[in-house]
């Protein structure tokens, strides 16, 4: 019996021992409050002193934080003291065609990352069609025809070369807006009120975001951009179509499908958790600007809640005339980034916030170019309002070295 009890013991202590660490910025070398720590199952928080304990053996511990580097704790390493590497996002958007190797596109914002103060890139994964850019060892999606057009064919070279350049990487996944993954799967897919499935205005069908089966299916992808190395996940189209008089699995209040977005994050959060990514969510940019959920499920306060970083594309063309008092929106490009997060820093820190700007020219308003002065107004916002940083959208990933070298001023 004692030899059992102490076998218990030890058995106990094995499977419960704790391990106690602090964290401080690398740079000012101060205590970070509110540090994420986590295992496969577990996360703790560090206090004020940038102090945790947490109770796991798994090796790495992921250490998370915003406006930082992710980190790893592994078997590996030394001390009590770890330093994380303060970082404010700075990104190019390369599209899913261009993600190859050998891509002149991604050889061109490399080019520009090494002479400028770009930083990251945010690569598409899974377009809105259901197209990956790799080939994953998800089936379920490869047997719907995921694969097919797969346009990088060495992803792990690909991953070598960015960190290598130590450049932050984010991974695009487009989520409820899903043509394979919906014509696959026609009992969750969006239907009209006859029952066809629904299609919007580029004739693409989109998932139920009522239904846990769309969540599982996203995720998985997710996880597959997580396991190759990606820093962060960023899910594009995390939301409801804006389209009235669709038919779904439940009723489609504001509270139900605010309530769904957060599961699907939570679900996100959960399943990814092991991999130590950063969560970011895009949104409408007028998502800044009302209370309620305007019809798709987002909300400042109710994604804040399940996100890391915050992405609303504050799109100056996306704003209707009138907006901001302005007849033309897109000819004030800092007065509508400045002022849109200026107006949900009670909701949400604006170091959690991190935009989508426009690089693309003017479609709503007065078909204005967008050149280097709009470019470096609306960088200038970001800086002032204290983002985390900006991401830089142009459809055709073209860009224009010169916009992004580095000004003292901004």
């Amino acid at each position: 019996m004692k030899i059992f009890l102490l076998s218990s013991l030890l058995l106990q202590n094995i499977l419960f021992a704790s391990f106690s660490a602090n964290i401080i910025d690398a740079v000012s070398l101060k205590p970070i409050k509110d540090v994420t720590i986590s295992d496969s199952v577990l996360s703790v928080k560090s206090d004020i002193n940038g102090s945790f304990t947490i109770n796991s053996l798994e090796r790495p511990l992921h250490v998370k934080a915003c406006g930082y580097r992710p980190y790893k704790i592994t078997l590996d390493s030394k001390g009590s003291v770890f330093k994380l590497e303060p970082i404010v996002v700075k990104a190019l958007y390369l599209g899913f065609w261009h993600t190859s190797n050998k891509s002149p596109k991604l050889r061109d914002i490399l080019k520009i990352i090494d002479d400028t103060e770009i930083n990251t890139v945010v690569v598409d994964v899974k377009n809105e069609y259901g197209y990956t850019s790799f080939k994953t060892s998800f089936e379920q999606a490869n047997r719907y025809g995921a694969d097919k057009s797969v346009i990088n064919r060495d992803i792990q070279e690909f991953m070598s070369l960015l960190k290598t350049k130590n450049i932050y990487t984010i991974a695009r996944i487009v989520a409820f807006k899903d043509e394979l993954q919906a014509t696959n799967n026609v009992d969750y897919a969006i239907k009209n009120r006859d029952g066809t499935i629904w299609r919007n205005h580029d004739n693409m069908a989109w998932v139920d975001p009522f239904d846990i089966r769309a969540h599982n299916y996203i995720i998985s992808i997710a996880q597959e951009a997580a396991k190759v190395g990606f820093d962060e996940i960023n899910f594009d189209y995390v939301r409801f179509p804006a389209k009235d008089g669709l038919l779904y699995s439940k009723e489609s209040t504001q509270e139900n499908r605010i309530k769904a977005i957060g599961d699907f994050l939570n679900l996100a959060q959960d399943r990814l958790r092991k991999y130590g990514v950063f969560i970011s969510a895009d949104t409408y940019g007028n998502i800044c600007w009302t209370k309620d959920d305007n019809n798709i499920g987002q909300t400042v306060s109710s994604m804040e809640a399940h996100v890391d970083y915050l992405a609303p594309m504050l799109y100056p063309s996306g704003f209707a005339s009138g907006s901001f008092y302005f007849k033309n929106p897109s000819n004030h490009p800092h007065a509508v980034i400045y002022r849109s997060i200026k107006n949900i820093e009670d909701r949400i820190d604006t170091k959690r916030v991190r935009p989508w700007l426009q690089y693309f020219k003017d479609y709503a308003h007065e078909k204005r170019r967008y050149g280097e002065f709009e470019i470096k107004e609306q960088i200038r916002a970001t800086k002032e309002i204290n983002t985390n940083g900006w991401m830089m959208w142009s459809p055709s990933s073209r860009y224009n070295t010169e916009y992004f070298i580095k000004d003292e001023s901004l």
